[in-house]
């Protein structure tokens, strides 16, 4: 399946170039009353609401991809984690270029490990990413192979760290270049990106030989493969569920490859991954 929020918080079904409304199985979630779930409720839910999706998609309101507002297919995530330089060029581009290093000492992620992101960054690929700076600072798009947790996680092993993935997206981890902390420089409202949709596992298949590329106003600006990831996706999930209790909904971005580079108002934005889709991003 790949599972899409559109629109007024409608929930879909991508299917070909159209999306299937398939919000009236929404009706289906539990109620909760406070104090509220530290997860997403859906994503939660989904092993259950897979026969009523599907079969509400064979008779539901279909809508051209091209006609709608994405939003990001998480609602509720409790935690974005995300993984610096898990590269091996995109740490020799960043040691090599002052305007991403700042005069720090850059080296690969076995120095950094993981960092977080606040969850208010988070938006979809409909809602655009927002230059915060006039001062010339630096902002810059980082394309990467995101993941979203499907059930409660807690010290598992790279061996069975894959069955507990809800899905793949295509994520975008806007940065500004600076001297502060990442999880301040990347926390930024809007500078959390994910979309199209939420692809499911039997559909996406292997994580770890995928295609991944952006371009800016038609110019290609990255092109790699999560195959050359330092740290791969079973590694990432395992060594943050030794830290954290992942819960469902919870989103693991992967990191970028070399290539990042300034983005500017106007600008939009063309991220592309291989068996997911592609999805463009207005900056303003």
């Amino acid at each position: 399946m790949r599972i899409c929020r559109f629109n007024d918080n409608q929930l879909g079904l991508a299917i070909g170039d159209e999306i299937a409304d398939v919000t009236p199985v929404l009706d289906q979630l539990p109620a909760f009353r406070w104090p509220l779930p530290r997860h997403d409720v859906l994503i939660d839910a989904l092993p259950q609401l897979r026969p009523a999706l599907l079969a509400a998609a064979e008779k539901a309101p279909r809508f051209k991809i091209a006609d709608v507002r994405l939003l990001s297919p998480v609602a509720n995530p409790g935690k974005l984690i995300a993984a610096p330089v898990n590269y091996m060029a995109h740490v020799e581009e960043s040691q090599q270029d002052a305007g991403i290093n700042f005069g720090s000492d850059v080296t690969f992620i076995d120095r950094y490990a993981l960092f977080l992101k606040a969850t208010s960054s988070l938006v979809g690929a409909g809602e655009g990413v927002e230059i915060h700076h006039d001062d010339g600072r630096r902002t810059d798009h980082e394309v990467e192979l995101a993941l979203v947790i499907g059930k409660t996680a807690r010290k598992v092993s790279e061996a069975e760290a894959l069955d507990y993935v809800a899905g793949y997206t295509i994520g975008l981890d806007i940065t500004i270049r600076g001297t502060e902390d990442r999880s301040y420089r990347k926390s930024l409202d809007t500078f959390s990106v994910l979309g199209p949709w939420l692809v499911t596992p039997d559909e996406l298949g292997s994580p770890d030989a995928l295609g991944l590329t952006i371009q800016v106003n038609g110019e290609p600006r990255q092109n790699a493969n999560t195959r050359d990831l330092i740290w791969g996706v079973a590694k990432l999930i395992s060594v943050a569920s030794h830290a954290y209790t992942l819960h469902p909904g919870d989103v693991i971005f992967t990191g970028t490859p070399e290539g990042v580079a300034p983005i500017q108002r106007g600008d939009v934005m063309h991220a592309e991954i291989e068996n997911i889709g592609a999805m463009d991003v207005q900056v303003r």
